[in-house]
């Protein structure tokens, strides 16, 4: 069966780094756009980056353009976001994501999720 395990979330101050990566498993990864949402507590599943199948198109939430990046390794069926300049209202539980060729910023519709994994930003 298809799994998307994601890890690298934790306690980081407020200004500072961390990055996420995720690892898929049971699909053709390279056939899949993949992305990263999350959700804070007591809000809805946001949409925050994407990459395309060939990793040669990436799109970001404004609310991190400029801090965070996306990347993904087909050989290693991983994908990963360096998120930098950490603010206190990125803290959330982190999701990868898959779709089959593309993927949209909405949380709808996504073929396959992770159980997601938790960022803090202490201020």
């Amino acid at each position: 069966q298809v799994q998307l395990v994601e890890s690298g979330g934790g306690l980081v101050q407020a200004g500072g780094s961390l990055r996420l990566s995720c690892a898929g498993s049971g699909l053709t990864f390279s056939s899949y756009a993949m992305g990263w949402f999350r959700q804070a507590p007591g809000k809805e599943r946001e949409f925050v980056a994407a990459i395309s199948w060939s990793g040669s198109s990436t799109n970001y939430a404004n609310s991190v353009k400029g801090r965070f990046t996306i990347s993904r390794d087909n050989a290693k069926n991983t994908v990963s976001l360096q998120m930098n300049s950490l603010k206190p209202e990125d803290t959330a539980v982190y999701y990868c994501a898959a779709n089959y060729l593309m993927l949209v910023p909405s949380k709808e519709g996504i073929d396959y999720w992770g159980k997601g994994t938790l960022v803090t930003v202490s201020s």
